[in-house]
C-alpha cells in the first residue's frame, strides 16, 4: 500500500526526487520552515539542495493539519480533496494565477495528502486583519474574472463530479449554522456591535430563503476569496490565488462580494468604491465573452454579501482556536455585515 508522507519530517530525498521529476542521487538535502497563516491545513517553505541537475531551490509543502478538529471540519466538508481536485483537473486549463503544481496526491480516507508546489517568493500574502488597499482589489477582481469566465454556465461542470461537493456543504450548512451562530454570539458578544447580532439573527430565521434561492449563472468560484488567501508581487501588483480548499460551483459575484466585504478595513472607502469595482469585473467578464446584466450582476452582489459573515461564524467555530484567528474572525464577521446592512441585503432574497 502506498503511505503518503503528511509532513516534511517524512520527506525523503528519493520521494521529492520522484515527484519532482529529478535524476535518482541529484537531491543532497533539504530543509524545512513553517510558512502562512492557514488553519484548515499546514504549508512548508522547502529548500532543496541539488548536485548536477537544475531543480527549484525551494518549494511549497501543503500537508494536513496537525489539529484533530481542523482534520475533521476538512473532511467533513472535503476541502482536502477539492484542493487536490482543483490543481488535477482544472488548473492548468482556466488562466487564473495560482501556483504550478509539481504532485498532488491523496489517500482514500481524504485527509492524508501530499501537495508540492512552486514557491511564489518574493510575492507577500494579504493581511487579513489590516485589509488591502483599492490596486491590490483591483488585482485580485482581474483574477477573479479570469477564474469565473471560462466556465460561466458551462455543460462542462457535469465532467467534474467533485464539483458538486458543494451541494452537500449547503446541507451542512443548513444544519449546523443556526447552532454555531450561538457559540459565535457568546464568543464575540463583547467584540462585536449589537446592529450585527440583529442582524444576525434575521438572516439565521431566514436561512432557508438565503440557501434556496437559484442563481441566475454558476461558474467555478473560489468560495474563500480574501487577501488572506492572494499572494501580491512587489514588482507588478499582480495577485496569485493560493488555497483551494473551497473551489466549487457558484455564483461569480458572491466571490467579488466576499473579498471586498471581508478584505476593505475601512466601510466608507468600500461604500465608496465596491460598485465601479464591480462594473469593471463585469467588464472584464464580458471581455471574455461572457453575457451578463448590470442589474443581474448586483443583485447576486448584493446576495453574496452574506457569504463573508457565514465564513467567519462556520470557520471559527470549527478550526483550532488561536488568538489571530479570533480578531481575524471577529474583522472578518464585522466587515461584511456593515456590507450587508449598508446595501440592504437582507432585501435581496
Amino acid at each position: 500500500m502506498n503511505v503518503i508522507p503528511t509532513r516534511p519530517e517524512q520527506f525523503s530525498t528519493a520521494w521529492l526526487e520522484e515527484k519532482l521529476g529529478a535524476p535518482s542521487g541529484s537531491l543532497t538535502g533539504f530543509a524545512h520552515q513553517t510558512i502562512g497563516t492557514g488553519q484548515m491545513c499546514d504549508s512548508f517553505r522547502i529548500t532543496l539542495d541539488w548536485d548536477g541537475h537544475d531543480g527549484p531551490a525551494h518549494i511549497v509543502a501543503k500537508c494536513p493539519s496537525t489539529n484533530d478538529q481542523s482534520r475533521h471540519i476538512a473532511k467533513t466538508l472535503r476541502n482536502y480533496v477539492l484542493e487536490i481536485s482543483w490543481y488535477r483537473d482544472l488548473a492548468d486549463e482556466i488562466p487564473v494565477d495560482c501556483p504550478p503544481c509539481y504532485h498532488a496526491e491523496i489517500a482514500d480516507n481524504e485527509v492524508d495528502f501530499a501537495l508540492l508546489l512552486g514557491d511564489m517568493n518574493p510575492a507577500r500574502q494579504g493581511d487579513q486583519l489590516e485589509g488591502a488597499n483599492i490596486p491590490m482589489i483591483e488585482a485580485a477582481i482581474a483574477e477573479a474574472a479570469k477564474l469565473h469566465a471560462p466556465l460561466w454556465s458551462s455543460p462542462r461542470h457535469a465532467d467534474y463530479g467533485w464539483l458538486g461537493f458543494g451541494s452537500t456543504n449547503k446541507e451542512l450548512v443548513r444544519t449546523l449554522l443556526p447552532g454555531l451562530y450561538e457559540g459565535f454570539k457568546d464568543r464575540y458578544r463583547g467584540r462585536l456591535d449589537a446592529d450585527i447580532f440583529a442582524m444576525g439573527d434575521a438572516f439565521i430565521a431566514r436561512l432557508d430563503d438565503y440557501l434556496d434561492q437559484p442563481l441566475a449563472a454558476r461558474t467555478i468560484v473560489h468560495g474563500d476569496f480574501r487577501i488572506d488567501n492572494l499572494l501580491f508581487h512587489p514588482e507588478t501588483g499582480a495577485a496569485t490565488v493560493v488555497d483551494w480548499q473551497t473551489v466549487g460551483l457558484g455564483s461569480g459575484p458572491t466571490d467579488i462580494a466576499y473579498l471586498i466585504g471581508t478584505s476593505i478595513a475601512d466601510p466608507a472607502v468600500r461604500k465608496a468604491e465596491e460598485f465601479r469595482l464591480l462594473d469593471d469585473y463585469a467588464a472584464q467578464l464580458r471581455a471574455q465573452g461572457v453575457e451578463i446584466a448590470d442589474e443581474d450582476c448586483r443583485t447576486a452582489y448584493r446576495r453574496g454579501s452574506f457569504s463573508g459573515f457565514v465564513m467567519a461564524i462556520f470557520a471559527s467555530m470549527n478550526v483550532e482556536r488561536t488568538e489571530r484567528g479570533d480578531e481575524m474572525f471577529a474583522v472578518m464577521a464585522e466587515r461584511p455585515a456593515q456590507q450587508i446592512l449598508d446595501l440592504e441585503g437582507l432585501g435581496s432574497f
